[in-house]
């Protein structure tokens, strides 16, 4: 037997997934479920089993009694595919408001704490999937109720954790994070009262603005 023929060939079911093979078929299941072919408790249950899929066989294993989803493919090297990098360092990052969240991003907090307030932002994908590296610090993630969160990894003297409430509704966006926390914590919740009301105060000054 000659080395070559040990190989997986393109399409073979052995081929290992990639986190973006992974995010496609969450999001196929996602779109299977708001149509009523899967309920919460197969969705959840098979959504679970794509997030730690190690072959495109086991993927396909998932999908296989789905009808051709209309959830479009990612085109090998597109730019999407590029992560955007968000790091706070002994110090703060956030990002808020009306801002564009990017199908992929790595966040980093080293002795610093991050926040992502995602409940006034754009999300255009319906898979969006969050790296989360903690050393030292934390990383908050603020999104309304209803989202569906999928938290995976590991917390090593620290802590990771959804504050959300209720199910997710189905066919909302599909948030993954993956967490890998020391001495750190990342934490997934709602808006609080006092983002809440900043934000209500900078509505009425842009609406008397345009009064004017």
């Amino acid at each position: 037997m000659s080395p070559d023929s040990t190989h997986a060939e393109p399409g073979d079911s052995r081929v290992r997934a990639s986190d973006a093979d992974r995010d496609r078929v969450v999001g196929v299941l996602a779109a299977a479920s708001a149509e009523g072919r899967l309920t919460l408790e197969e969705y959840s249950e098979r959504s679970d089993a794509a997030l730690v899929a190690r072959t495109l066989g086991d993927l396909a294993g998932l999908t296989v009694d789905l009808p051709a989803s209309s959830v479009p493919a990612l085109p090998r090297g597109d730019a999407a595919a590029i992560p955007e990098e968000i790091t706070a360092v002994l110090g703060n990052e956030s990002r808020k408001g009306p801002w564009v969240v990017p199908p992929r991003m790595n966040v980093r907090s080293v002795l610093g704490d991050c926040h992502l307030e995602m409940h006034k932002a754009i999300i255009g994908q319906h898979v969006t999937t969050i790296d989360a590296t903690v050393r030292f610090g934390t990383v908050t993630i603020f999104v309304p109720d209803g989202i569906d969160v999928r938290m995976s990894g590991r917390a090593v003297l620290g802590a990771k954790s959804s504050e959300l409430r209720g199910e997710p509704q189905p066919g909302a966006p599909v948030i993954v994070v993956r967490c890998d926390v020391f001495c750190g914590a990342v934490t997934v919740r709602r808006p609080d009262w006092m983002m809440r009301r900043r934000e209500e105060r900078l509505a009425a000054k842009e609406k008397n603005q345009l009064a004017r």
